[in-house]
């Protein structure tokens, strides 16, 4: 049972980018309709579990909120360039690259040569899994070439959003159900700022707050399976996530890719998806 629990989030966060992908919208109204999916259960944790909230939980949850409001709106946009295939291992990659090097150097998590050498292990494998992920055959397609550009500086940034939203929870010591609704905040005011004058208030916005339930199921799913199974089983499972987003945007919304890319993004993923095992079972104390 523990198991089951722990692949909720896999399925629920892997399948963001295709229900996204399905439901349309830009970036920015995207964003902000996951921002709302997301307040839902903000309101339910802070009704049910009533975490104790004190001035800095709002202050530095809020912060939090806004650099993921960074990171997800940044990510979408490089899905438009590059799609949900591309875009999901590389940013999944990214993300456990910036988190990874930010607690051995920020938090001195690397204790021990141990740690020093899963460490080392996973960001090679997460760096050339990511390598892979990219590769694409030789094209005279100037348009695929410069959205893959696009995609990637716009990672960058996302990457930039998601580091800042961990390190802060990290840094400030903030419990992982009393920041949920004030987060949530920072969310949707960061979301409401990124989409001025790209018409955030949309049909299609309503309609993504569908990916916002989605990922909240998934943030609660994480939080009973490392009670049930440890933190090394749930966080190594949930990144296994990038499976469905990679290959079901590559079969459920036609993003075409040659044998060759088949080849390399299959690879790639599986590199990420072992980086994210090793970096599961360094976390295992």
């Amino acid at each position: 049972m523990g198991f089951l629990l722990a692949l909720i989030p896999a399925i629920a966060w892997g399948s963001i980018g295709l229900v996204s992908g399905k439901l349309g919208g830009n970036a920015y109204q995207q964003t902000l309709g996951m921002t709302f999916g997301a307040l839902v259960f903000g309101i339910g944790t802070l009704i049910v579990m009533r975490p104790v909230l004190d001035t800095k939980i709002w202050l530095l949850g809020i912060v939090s909120g806004l650099f993921w409001a960074l990171g997800q709106g940044q990510q979408f946009q490089s899905m438009k360039y590059m799609g949900v295939s591309m875009t999901m291992p590389i940013s999944t990659g990214m993300q456990l690259v910036a988190t990874t090097l930010a607690g051995a150097l920020l938090f001195h998590e690397w204790r021990n040569g141990r740690d020093v050498t899963l460490g080392i292990l996973a960001l090679v494998l997460l760096i050339v899994g990511a390598t892979l992920t990219s590769r694409r055959e030789q094209t005279d397609d100037f348009t695929t070439q410069s959205g893959v550009a696009k995609g990637l500086r716009t990672l960058l940034i996302s990457t930039v959003g998601y580091a800042g939203y961990t390190i802060i929870v990290n840094a400030g010591h903030l419990g992982a159900l009393a920041v949920v609704m004030p987060q949530s905040i920072g969310m949707i005011i960061g979301a409401l700022l990124m989409g001025i004058g790209h018409q955030p208030f949309a049909k299609a916005t309503a309609k993504n707050i569908l990916t916002g339930l989605l990922w909240g199921t998934g943030n609660v799913f994480m939080l009973l399976s490392m009670a049930n199974v440890g933190l090394a089983v749930s966080y190594s499972l949930s990144q296994m996530g990038i499976v469905i987003s990679t290959f079901g945007s590559i079969y459920l919304l036609g993003e075409h890719k040659t044998r060759k890319e088949m080849i390399w993004v299959s690879c790639g993923s599986a590199l990420v998806i072992l980086g994210g095992v090793v970096l599961g079972i360094m976390k295992a104390k």
